[in-house]
């Protein structure tokens, strides 16, 4: 078996043990176990559990960030934050392992959440920065509203689109009709607080908003890779050499 195979083997094996019992319960010798290969095996790959279950996380977050930048391409609309979010709502309903950190599911995580927060501090900074960057752009093309500073749009973007998240487990039981409407919800909260361009195919704002979003789009896509690339390179970080 090749390495990398055998590497990929081990990830999935660790990402369905930790959903199923927790940060707690899963050792090296059930994923090795699970994985059918030997308990020193895991260890050539991964120096620590923390590590391996720690790619768990970063491998989900690669994928949702791999789909996003797709979308970009293939769409310069996608550029908007409400388009942006709606989509990565619905990642992260597509994702267990995301739906557990977002909502900081300690029963699932337990201390691996703060491990995360301090092995990939540089990494959540840049998520930062870029999408800092991100809404500078879309300001200086007429996409988003200026009336407020950018931070405390970033700020409110991140706020409305956590409560969303946590409300999937918080309010489940109150939560109306199918995901996809709560992804429309979660889109048209964040159009009104931040855009400038209504929601409708055939008004002439949405259309000049598409001119601008096609400029833009340029200039946010390699923001995106960038952070897709030092997401990679800390998922390489974490295994052993």
């Amino acid at each position: 078996m090749e390495r990398a195979e055998r590497g990929e083997r081990i990830l999935e094996a660790a990402g369905e043990l930790l959903l199923a019992w927790g940060y707690a319960r899963v050792t090296i010798e059930e994923i090795a176990r699970r994985a059918k290969v030997g308990k020193g095996t895991v260890y050539l790959h991964w120096r620590t559990k923390d590590a391996l279950l720690l790619a768990v996380i970063l491998k989900a977050q690669a994928r949702s960030q791999q789909r996003h930048v797709a979308r970009l391409r293939a769409d310069p609309l996608e550029v908007l934050p409400s388009r942006m979010m709606r989509e990565r709502f619905q990642d992260f309903l597509d994702e267990p392992v995301l739906r557990a950190l977002y909502t900081d599911d300690s029963d699932i995580l337990g201390r691996l959440n703060d491990h995360a927060k301090r092995e990939c501090a540089e990494l959540i900074a840049e998520a930062d920065r870029t999408l800092r960057r991100h809404l500078e752009v879309l300001r200086a093309h007429g996409l988003v509203r200026t009336d407020m500073a950018v931070r405390h749009q970033q700020y409110a973007l991140l706020a409305i689109a956590t409560g969303f998240f946590t409300a999937e487990t918080l309010l489940d039981e109150r939560a109306p009709d199918t995901p996809q409407t709560r992804a429309e919800i979660l889109a048209r909260t964040i159009r009104n607080t931040l855009e400038t361009t209504p929601d409708h195919p055939h008004h002439a704002a949405t259309t000049a908003a598409t001119v601008a979003a096609t400029v833009a789009a340029p200039k946010i896509i390699p923001l995106y890779e960038q952070l897709a690339d030092l997401s990679a390179r800390e998922i390489n970080r974490q295994v052993r050499r």
